[in-house]
């Protein structure tokens, strides 16, 4: 429309200017909904703006458990630390005195308290050995050396930053409104180096395990370190967790941690970076895989894309529902229809296609062939890298709330500490415990060496 028809139409009848307004804007929206960028299936949810998302489906049943559930309650307290009468002299309602009481009930009732910092002096006492011909001090396991906050405090801190995600700055303000604590934010961020200093053996002894682990889960996110990009890597097993913060995303991070050959099954997805290690086998994530069809089908409607498309799918379901019945067959059935499975995959990668996304598809099935079906020859090991990516959900928290690291000893004093807590509780220790064990044998001299799981790749 020209400047010139538009004043016309304002010039004519009021109703016909309406209507044409009306029209305009109506093409404008679906011309907006079109020219809209598709959304990516692997694209975080937080970088995508509120108004952009879908509304959430309706809830399919009501919540809450079924009719006829038995109740559920907290679990009764195995020691009572206070006991407290309430009498009555009046009546609450007419103010008549009333007479000694009739029925007693008892509620048990868990409450927080609001904490007090106690100062606890160490006199330290030297002795003179006449065997080593000088004075002798005991060991303080109360603090680190040379340090005025205790390791309670230290520790209890870096579990609220680091595993639990709490910026420093609301650290500060909990530690002054529940415990009457003044410390600064640079206070506690030296303590926590100190810290990880302190525990550094720990990391050599987790990196050692991790290169000894029979399946091993790994995967990568992004990360700042003072405004400048870097990568957290997380190496994780049923009983471990080693977290890397490295400025590079390459094959060099994943040997310098696992070596040239890897003597395990490596759960990962398609990224080339972990081609570089030898192992004894691989498993690709399909959960990106299937994504990628996904993200294809958005810009891409074509037969051929369509029929390519829905054969990749069928193959791989297949090979999951297989894995789900693989309880209830007998072995010889479940390896022949294991074997058909493969050669599926073998006649795909074979054949020939026009469409430009079928062909780099099935170029990666070629590519990755011995790395798709593995998990159909191990009992317990899923399809998906769900556990490296499980993982992660705890430190993306963090990225969200705090500005990551502001120095590279931050950087290593974060990817250790978040490797203690979370390996303590793998191993079904309380954290903060399990972690001040570890602290005060260090102090001490006195190592601790950490629990690594047997190897067990090789087994069907």
């Amino acid at each position: 429309m020209t400047r010139e028809e538009a004043c016309a139409l304002l010039d004519g009848p009021r109703e016909v200017a309406v209507a044409k307004i009306l029209e305009l804007a109506h093409k404008a929206e679906q011309w907006d909904r079109q020219s809209a960028p598709d959304a990516d299936p692997l694209q975080p949810s937080a970088t995508i703006a509120s108004f952009q998302k879908p509304a959430a489906p309706r809830r399919r049943r009501k919540p809450g458990r079924k009719a006829g559930h038995h109740g559920a309650c907290r679990p009764v307290p195995q020691t009572i630390d206070a006991q407290v009468e309430h009498r009555l002299e009046t009546c609450p309602d007419c103010g008549h005195p009333v007479g000694p009481a009739v029925r007693s009930h008892t509620r048990l009732i868990e409450d927080l308290e609001p904490g007090t910092v106690k100062t606890h002096a160490h006199t330290v006492h030297g002795h003179w050995c006449g065997h080593c011909r000088k004075i002798v001090t005991p060991t303080v396991t109360a603090a680190l050396p040379r340090a005025t906050l205790g390791l309670n405090l230290v520790i209890y801190s870096a579990w609220l930053h680091y595993r639990l995600g709490i910026s420093v700055g609301n650290l500060v303000t909990i530690l002054q409104q529940l415990f009457g604590l003044r410390v600064s934010a640079g206070g506690l961020t030296q303590s926590w180096i100190r810290l990880g200093e302190t525990l550094a053996p720990y990391g050599v002894q987790l990196e050692q395990a991790i290169r000894q682990a029979g399946v091993l889960h790994a995967d990568e996110t992004g990360w700042r370190v003072n405004g400048t990009t870097h990568w957290l890597w997380a190496f994780c097993t049923e009983d471990l967790a080693y977290f890397r913060i490295e400025r590079r995303r390459n094959a060099a991070v994943v040997l310098a941690v696992l070596g040239e050959i890897f003597d395990g099954l490596l759960v990962c997805d398609f990224y080339a970076a972990y081609n570089a290690v030898e192992t004894w086998a691989k498993q690709r994530c399909l959960f990106h895989l299937f994504a990628e069809l996904r993200r294809v089908d958005q810009r891409n409607t074509s037969i051929p894309w369509r029929d390519t498309r829905r054969r990749i799918q069928r193959l791989f379901q297949d090979a999951i529902r297989l894995k789900l019945r693989r309880p209830e067959l007998e072995p010889h059935v479940y390896q022949r229809r294991k074997r058909r499975l493969h050669q599926r995959l073998d006649e795909l990668i074979a054949t020939s296609f026009q469409d430009k996304d079928a062909m780099r598809l099935v170029k990666r099935l070629g590519n990755f062939r011995g790395e798709l079906l593995t998990f159909l020859d191990h009992q317990d090991l899923p399809p998906t890298n769900n556990r490296g990516e499980q993982e992660m959900r705890t430190p993306v928290l963090t990225r969200k709330v705090c500005q990551q690291n502001r120095s590279e000893a931050g950087a290593e004093t974060h990817a250790l500490l978040l490797s203690l807590f979370r390996t303590g509780e793998l191993q079904g220790h309380e954290p903060l415990a399990f972690v001040r064990r570890l602290t005060e044998a260090a102090i001490a001299g006195k190592p601790l060496e950490l629990v690594r799981p047997a190897p067990a790749a090789q087994a069907a």
